[in-house]
């Protein structure tokens, strides 16, 4: 767990990280009105229902869900990157309190907020959903990987290196849910979706 010592800096990167997603809604114009927030909670309280359900749990945490990432993925896709952004600092939040797998305060960035946070670069090719949908998950992936190097190189097995390492464990698990993730916006009618966001106003 944490130490006492770490925690406040932890928060404070926290704070600094919320301030620095603030900012980039406001040089990108993105608002948050009733319609946007109200929107958002229900799409982010179906990204933490999926994450319930888990198809295969990592050992060093992670896992394959039904789709968790697709909500946020809709909201970046709907709202922009920086509301997108804004919403994956709160499921990863509440992701660290459901299932928290902490080794230093620097990976705790690395494996909750960022990853999450990094589903907002779909907001990025909003015309393009597939891409946004992969450059979603490229940024989270660039995460853990980072983290997979950095901190859990000691889980890799005797004479593999922890790049190899954590390229596979992060590369297996998050291929799989951007399958998965694909699959499903195939069968969603997601035009319809955006337009029934954009027409129902609260």
């Amino acid at each position: 767990m944490l130490e006492i010592a770490a925690q406040p800096m932890v928060l404070l990167a926290l704070l600094g990280i919320l301030v620095l997603v603030i900012g980039l809604m406001r040089v990108r114009h993105e608002v948050l009105d009733t319609h946007t927030l109200v929107t958002s909670a229900l799409l982010l309280g179906l990204a933490v229902v999926l994450q319930q359900f888990s198809i295969f749990h990592m050992p060093q945490g992670g896992s394959v869900t039904a789709g968790s990432m697709l909500p946020l993925i809709l909201i970046a896709y709907r709202f922009g990157v920086g509301v997108g952004a804004l919403a994956g600092f709160v499921c990863g939040m509440i992701s660290i309190v459901q299932d928290p797998f902490i080794l230093h305060p620097v990976q705790v960035l690395f494996d909750y907020p960022l990853p999450f946070m990094a589903m907002g670069l779909a907001g990025l090719c909003r015309n393009h959903l597939y891409w946004g949908t992969g450059s979603a998950f490229a940024g989270r992936f660039l995460c853990h990987f980072i983290s997979g190097v950095a901190f859990f190189g000691s889980y890799a097995p005797e004479g593999v290196s922890p790049v190899l390492y954590s390229l596979v464990f992060n590369g297996s698990y998050l291929s799989a849910e951007l399958v998965i993730c694909c699959l499903i916006l195939k069968v969603l009618p997601v035009k319809r979706l955006m337009d029934n966001m954009i027409s129902v106003r609260v």
